[in-house]
């Protein structure tokens, strides 16, 4: 069996839809190395990347599979890949089918380039421990959650297997050999470049894009960009209209902190067997997969998607 499928109801319409669990495209032969979303084929100089429909939080995939899911964070992927290609080089090939993309086999660099333009997630629960130094950024006082920082800034962290990821310095970073002082000072530059492309376009669309992190490797003529843009699970997405420093965000964003906050609510952030999703949070997160590829490629509003809160989900679950 190539697919491990199951047929669902569709949150987002009538009917049953099909969700992908797993991929086995090879047989025995040729097994996938499997990532928390992406089940990833070594096929020797190029790899096929199959994004299914899992979805993890805390460094935890979830047993509840999210219809749309996978569907749209290759579309919105391969949109991204090919419009930043002439910024800055990456792995993608071309799209094979609606789940499936060929990417050039890279060397991958263990860290995730994490760019920030606002005060928000771990960075909020950092400074409002009392920190003001960052992955080596000092931030000004008087901030509040959710504010936009005096400019944009580089927060890199380690990129592990297992466990969670640790903030990482330049110094470090060079220190621990993950790369020199000169691939650094070209793939922040690059950072940089990719976030101004990415907030320009999101902001045409109404749409805020306060973090999002970024992977690198060496591929055979040189530093590319390699396993996501920003999408779904790798950035956050602020509807710019309802944007409100000092407040959460989660009620009209498109993105994974909806899940996030969720699971706090019901007590779990990575630690014993992490718990079902309930039909009406799955129905929310699904609208937000769909939306983050609809909205920021320009083909639909945010307003068409009617976005609920997790308190409104909850209210719905009777909880």
């Amino acid at each position: 069996m190539k697919f491990e499928v199951e047929r669902v109801p569709d949150p987002l319409g009538e009917g049953f839809v099909e969700v992908l669990r797993a991929s086995n495209l090879f047989g025995e032969e040729r097994r996938p190395r499997r990532g928390k979303v992406r089940d990833v084929y070594d096929l020797g100089e190029t790899l096929l990347i199959v994004t299914t429909d899992r979805i993890s939080s805390f460094d935890v995939v979830l047993p509840t599979l999210i219809p749309h899911k996978g569907r749209s964070l290759h579309a919105l992927s391969t949109y991204w890949f090919q419009r930043t290609k002439e910024i800055f080089p990456n792995h993608f090939l071309e799209s094979l089918d609606e789940r499936t993309m060929r990417v050039v086999k890279a060397e991958r660099i263990d860290i995730e380039w994490v760019v920030r333009a606002y005060l928000y997630g771990s960075a909020w629960r950092a400074y409002r421990s009392g920190r003001r130094v960052i992955s080596g950024v000092r931030l000004p006082e008087g901030l509040e959650m959710a504010e936009e920082l005096p400019e944009v800034i580089l927060t890199p962290t380690t990129k592990s297997e297992v466990g969670h990821d640790v903030e990482l310095s330049k110094r470090e970073a060079i220190e621990r050999g993950l790369l020199s002082r000169e691939e650094w000072g070209e793939l922040e530059e690059a950072s940089l470049r990719l976030f101004e492309y990415y907030h320009r376009e999101a902001k045409r669309r109404r749409i805020i894009i306060p973090d999002f992190k970024l992977e690198f490797g060496r591929g055979p003529e040189g530093l590319i960009q390699i396993d996501e843009p920003p999408t779904h699970d790798s950035a956050r997405f602020w509807d710019e209209r309802r944007y409100e420093p000092g407040r959460p965000q989660e009620a009209h964003c498109i993105d994974k902190e909806y899940l996030r906050e969720y699971l706090r609510r019901v007590g779990f952030t990575g630690e014993g067997r992490p718990p079902d999703i309930p039909p009406s949070i799955v129905r929310e997160i699904s609208k937000r997969c769909v939306a983050s590829h609809l909205v920021l490629t320009g083909q639909r509003s945010i307003d068409d998607f009617d976005l609920r809160s997790v308190d409104e989900a909850l209210e719905e679950l009777g909880r």
